[in-house]
Parts: C-alpha cells; sequence; structure tokens
C-alpha cells in the first residue's frame, strides 16, 4: 500500500500541473468563442499561475496548521470540483475567478506533496524521490497542453476540464491511503531574513537571472498558439498542444546535469551555455513553419532547462545558511517571472508583431546572460583567498 501511494503522490503531481496549463495551447479558442482581446484570453494561465509567486513567502502562515495529507486531499478535492465547475461555465469572468481561485489552491497542493515526500522518505533515497517529482512536473506540464488540444479537437474543449475534474478527485479519495503523514515544517520567512540574503549580490543576480529566463520561456509558451493561429488558422488544437513536446527536454536535462557542467568546466559556464542555448531556439522561431518551430520548441526547452536545473542546484551550493528562505525566493523569482512574462510581452506581439516580440526576448535573454556575469564575479568575490 506504501508503494501505490507514493506512486499516487506523482500521479496527482502530474494532474495539478495538467490543470495549471491545460489552458494554454487552447487560450486563441477562448479568444474566439467568447470574443476576447489576447489579454484577455492569456489571463486563464497567468492568473492560475500568479498565486505561485507569493506561495513560498506567505503560504506558511496557512500550511503550519495543518498535516500533508489533510492539506493535499482537501486542496485536490476543492481543485478538482472547480475544474468540473469550469467545465460547465460559459461566462467568461465566472471562468476567469474559477481559474483564479484554482490558482490559489496549486501551490498549497504543490508544496504538501514536496514536504510530504521530503519527511516521508530516508535520506539515501529522497533525493530520488524529488528527481521523480521534478519528473511528474515535467509530464504533467506537456499532457496538460497537448491532451487539452487533442481532446479539444475529438470532444470540444470542456470535456478535458471535467475529466481533470474527476482525475482530482480520485486522486484525493485514493490519497486517504497515505500510510505515513507529516506535519508541514514550513520555515516562516522574516523580512530581515528575506532582506538580508537579497542584499548579498551572488543571491540577487541568480534571482534576476532565473525571473529573466522564466520571463521569456513563460512568454513563448503562452503566445505561440496565437502565432501558430496566425501563419495558419486552420491549424487543430492537437497540433498546437503537439508542439509543447519539446518541454520533455526537461527530463534529459535533469538527468545529465553533472555531465552538463562538467562538459562547460563549471556551473556558471553551464548555466551560460544553456542560455545560449535558449537564444538560440529563440532565433529559429523566427522562422514562422510549424515543422521548424516544432523542432525549435526542443532547443528552446533544452536551453531554459539546464539553466533553470544548474541555477536551482547552485543556488543550494551558495546558501549555508537559511536554506529554506532562500529556496523560497528563488521559486518566488521564478513564478513571478512566469507571470509577468505571461501578461506583458502580450501587448509588444499586438502591437509590433511577431518578430519585435521574439526581439525582445532575446534582449532579455541578454540581460540574463549579462547577470550570469556578474553572479559569477560576485561569488568569486566571496570565496576567501
Amino acid at each position: 500500500m506504501a508503494d501505490f501511494s507514493g506512486k499516487l503522490i506523482y500521479f496527482a503531481t502530474a494532474v495539478t500541473f495538467c490543470s495549471l496549463y491545460a489552458a494554454q495551447p487552447i487560450q486563441p479558442l477562448f479568444q474566439a468563442e467568447f470574443q476576447l482581446s489576447g489579454f484577455q484570453a492569456i489571463l486563464f494561465t497567468a492568473l492560475m499561475m500568479a498565486p505561485l509567486g507569493v506561495a513560498p513567502l506567505f503560504y506558511g502562515f496557512l500550511l503550519e496548521a495543518f498535516s500533508a495529507r489533510k492539506m493535499v486531499r482537501w486542496a485536490l478535492f476543492l481543485l478538482g470540483i472547480l475544474e468540473i465547475l469550469f467545465s460547465f461555465s460559459g461566462n467568461y469572468i465566472t471562468l476567469l475567478a474559477i481559474r483564479a481561485v484554482q490558482g490559489c489552491l496549486v501551490p498549497a497542493i504543490l508544496t504538501s506533496i514536496m514536504s510530504y515526500i521530503s519527511y516521508s522518505n530516508r535520506d539515501d533515497t529522497v533525493q530520488q524521490a524529488i528527481a521523480s517529482y521534478i519528473g511528474a512536473t515535467i509530464a504533467g506540464g506537456f499532457l496538460g497542453r497537448f491532451l487539452s488540444g487533442l481532446f479539444t479537437d475529438l470532444f470540444g474543449w470542456r470535456f478535458f476540464f471535467f475529466l481533470l475534474g474527476i482525475l482530482l478527485i480520485i486522486c484525493s479519495y485514493l490519497l486517504k491511503g497515505m500510510v505515513r503523514d507529516v506535519k508541514l515544517n514550513y520555515v516562516r520567512p522574516r523580512p530581515k531574513d528575506m532582506l538580508d540574503i537579497l542584499s548579498q549580490r551572488s543571491f540577487l543576480w541568480l534571482y534576476l537571472t532565473i525571473f529573466c529566463l522564466f520571463f521569456a520561456f513563460a512568454a513563448m509558451m503562452n503566445l505561440l498558439p496565437f502565432e501558430l493561429k496566425q501563419i495558419r488558422p486552420d491549424i487543430g488544437e492537437t497540433s498546437i498542444g503537439l508542439l509543447y513536446l519539446g518541454y520533455s527536454m526537461g527530463i534529459l536535462v535533469s538527468l545529465n546535469s553533472k555531465r552538463i557542467i562538467a562538459f562547460f568546466g563549471g556551473e556558471v559556464n553551464a548555466i551560460r551555455g544553456g542560455i545560449f542555448v535558449l537564444a538560440g531556439g529563440t532565433l529559429l522561431f523566427f522562422m514562422q513553419n510549424y515543422t521548424v518551430m516544432f523542432l525549435s520548441m526542443f532547443v528552446f526547452c533544452a536551453g531554459l532547462f539546464t539553466a533553470h536545473s544548474l541555477l536551482s542546484g547552485f543556488l543550494s551550493t551558495i546558501a549555508k545558511t537559511n536554506k529554506a528562505i532562500a529556496n523560497g525566493l528563488y521559486i518566488s523569482f521564478y513564478y513571478t517571472g512566469g507571470t509577468l512574462g505571461s501578461l506583458l510581452p502580450g501587448a509588444i506581439y499586438e502591437a509590433w508583431g511577431w518578430h519585435a516580440f521574439l526581439s525582445f526576448l532575446l534582449v532579455l535573454i541578454s540581460v540574463a546572460c549579462l547577470f550570469t556575469w556578474f553572479l559569477k564575479k560576485a561569488v568569486v568575490s566571496t570565496v576567501p583567498h
């Protein structure tokens, strides 16, 4: 039973990420069906992602009051109910309100699951368990986008959201069999602790780097479906969803992080290498052809996940104290960048088009690369001679 509960935790993680990203590939469909502007359509993803930016800093006040099992089961159940309500709603404001509330539940689920994994595994198995969790988030990110497009073509957009709701409720019920339970040992961050970390240049440059990178990544993920509809108005939702297959590069990169570091001769150099790959993928998107864009996504995602996995690992090596708060700030910068990246570049795209949008991303990626130069300089200056 314990083994079944362990596997179910990863399945629940994947379904939660499916829920988070299911609306992304079909946002142009929402735009057409509800006669929305591009900005209004993008809110379906951005509003659900936004709470993840503040969750690591402020959710501790709530999470300390519940056990991981109780928190994850209730949050999954409520997320499932809201997903079913979403599938039956026909009003834009109602749909948007549901997504906003769902966004508040997702951090509770993910924080509970990570806490459960960390505290219910032995020291010699926890690293593998966390790696499996990351794999589940990547799988959920792809499947949510792809299956949303596929089922929209087959049965209409409402079917997949209804199916997600049922799966989430089933997960909530089955997780009553979680053999071990843990109280969430959540570090409540104080403003002074956060300011102390941000005042150290090595942390600040690292956080600004991931902010810029995930800003660019989220912008591409969100606006690509709109551009595909511009290029080929008759394109099916399945074809749009399939484009996100490049997201699977995250698993390949995470399994080979040590080899990547060795190849580049150091962590910061490897991070910079990932940023150059990300920039190369962005350049390929200038060729407005579906096949080229499909292949470009693999390059683009490989670059982002290389930089992201190495930055998060590098953070652990430089954070000697207050590691929980340092990691919480990393997640906040990551998802805040993602939320703003989902929203702001849309104005550039609508005003000046695809090439101007890509040029903006390249500037942002170049700024991120500059930040890694400052990061390396800051880390070297703190090493005792």
